[in-house]
């Protein structure tokens, strides 16, 4: 269970959102309660699902051709990293089954745009994307810097290129490392951020400052939730991202679980109507 409020001893920061602490237990909840709200909604919800499973495929097919080739693995990778702004959707069903509403349906997904605080995530959604377009200028300026700027023939060449060569491993080596940063990034900025604008009626950076505190402060939990999360996504795109339209959703209830653990709601006097 989730431990109390961390106490913060200068007054300038009474202000901010408290955090809370939570162990492997609030980890387990929050899957175990994520995987009950997709029950819930007697899998209506898979709708959605596949439409990011659709936009997976369709990435896949353009970085497949000739000139984009290089960046396949990244845009795959990529998925993890703009996950958050996909769930929103998921955390506006979650929070209305919280609140007591069960007759919800798929369409009631899109009903996250009436959130007072939409611009808000908007801002989010932004900040994620522009982490996005970082990671690729990364993952293409480490494959430059290893390989050279030339483009492989065939998807054969490019896969023997890559993991049968010392090029090749280096490449993938670096690369882990430097998505392993990207993804600290973000699963710190969003793991919280957006579930609390769905939430609650509050700015942006409060939110981002929040969540950024809150990972902060769990580190070794958040690595874990990274983890999962990674193992989730990648066990759910290697069917041609089939699989996707049950992870995600199992994630993105998940997440709105995790983020009842990690803040004090209690604290935070108004709510997104």
């Amino acid at each position: 269970m989730a431990t109390n409020t961390i106490a913060r001893a200068k007054a300038s920061r009474k202000s901010l959102i408290p955090v809370r602490r939570i162990d492997d237990e609030d980890l387990r909840f929050a899957l175990r309660q994520g995987l009950s709200d997709f029950k819930a909604f007697r899998g209506d919800i898979v709708f959605a699902g596949l439409v990011y499973t659709f936009i997976g495929a369709a990435a896949v097919v353009m970085t497949t051709s000739m000139p984009l080739m290089p960046y396949f693995v990244p845009v795959v990778a990529g998925v993890g990293l703009l996950g958050p702004v996909a769930a929103v959707g998921f955390y506006e069903l979650a929070d209305r089954r919280e609140a007591g509403e069960m007759n919800l349906h798929w369409f009631h997904f899109l009903d996250v745009r009436k959130r007072r605080t939409v611009d808000e995530m908007g801002i989010v959604a932004g900040l994620l994307l522009a982490i996005f377009f970082l990671w690729l200028l990364a993952a293409g300026a480490l494959y430059g810097l290893i390989f050279g700027w030339a483009t492989p023939a065939t998807v054969g060449q490019f896969v023997t290129m890559v993991f049968t060569t010392p090029r090749g491993w280096a490449l993938i080596a670096s690369g882990a490392m430097v998505g392993a940063i990207f993804g600290w990034v973000v699963l710190a900025l969003s793991v919280a951020s957006l579930p609390m604008l769905v939430d609650c009626d509050i700015s942006a950076a409060e939110a981002v400052s929040a969540s950024w505190r809150a990972a902060h402060a769990n580190k070794g939990e958040m690595i874990r939730w990274g983890l999962i999360v990674g193992v989730l996504l990648v066990l759910g795109s290697i069917p041609v991202f089939v699989g996707l339209a049950f992870v995600l959703p199992w994630l993105g209830y998940a997440t709105w679980h995790l983020y009842t653990r990690l803040i004090d709601r209690s604290a935070i006097q108004t709510r997104a109507p």
